[in-house]
């Protein structure tokens, strides 16, 4: 494994909500994705989801409230709640996630990813 530069690989894409997947360990693998606008409600049944703000900022809508994280600031959404992230200007963002996680839960949209590349 050698070192990630997360800039770099930020700079390599500018495609939004399609997590690149930059590392893997104990079976998560950690993925950046530039977002703007309006992702879909989802949840994940199995799995806990945890973002990270690295640029901008970004809303998390529960069901009860609106999570909004800024730049350093990270949120957990547990898993079977359901969410919607929404981002008004470009956000970069940093995720950890279960290698096995389906992108948008069991939701099937034009935002669903079902392969995601390493960068």
């Amino acid at each position: 494994m050698k070192k990630v530069n997360l800039h770099e690989k930020f700079a390599l894409f500018n495609d939004y909500w399609s997590p690149k997947i930059v590392g893997e360990l104990n079976g998560q693998q950690v993925k950046i994705a530039k977002v703007k606008g309006e992702f879909v409600w989802h949840d994940h049944a199995n799995e806990d989801e945890l973002f990270m703000v690295m640029k901008g900022e970004l809303e998390i809508h529960l069901k009860t409230e609106v999570i909004t994280l800024i730049e350093g600031e990270i949120y957990i959404v547990p898993k079977g709640v359901e969410h919607k992230p929404i981002a008004t200007e470009e956000c970069w963002i940093l995720l950890f996630e279960p290698k096995q996680i389906a992108h948008t839960g069991n939701v099937q949209s034009n935002l669903t990813k079902t392969e995601e590349e390493w960068v």
